[in-house]
């Protein structure tokens, strides 16, 4: 796993790490019982301090994407599926708000939304 963290941006370097292990973990791409970099080992790839790297390994375990064993390290969590379940909610939300945010400028409305859905629907099953 490659952790990018971009120094021009707003987004506080922390959270671009625990961003992107997050999604590495609601992705699949890493698994539960997947050690992750030691935090000092990822401070040094990054050329971040040791601190800003520990936040963001803090704030994984405080919600449950990580845990950490004294003196062995820290590895992916057992998935919270209430948790994942609600992450997936939060993203199916966002991308219906951008459907109809746009279907204004394609001139549909919500009921053509609904209707391309159900087309949807029905072709995948």
């Amino acid at each position: 796993m490659n952790v990018l963290i971009r120094n021009t941006g707003d987004q506080p370097i922390y959270q671009q790490i625990y961003m992107q292990i997050k999604s590495a973990i609601l992705s699949g791409e890493l698994k539960e019982g997947d050690p992750l970099p030691s935090i000092r080992a990822l401070a040094k790839d990054l050329r971040i301090s040791v601190i800003t790297t520990k936040r963001a390994y803090d704030e994984l375990e405080k919600n449950g994407f990580i845990r950490t064993i004294p003196a062995k390290g820290c590895y992916v969590a057992r998935p919270n599926t209430e948790m994942l379940r609600e992450e997936r909610l939060q993203q199916l939300e966002a991308h219906i708000l951008a459907a109809l945010e746009l279907a204004p400028s394609c001139g549909l409305g919500a009921e053509n939304i609904i209707d391309m859905i159900r087309m949807f629907d029905k072709e995948l099953l």
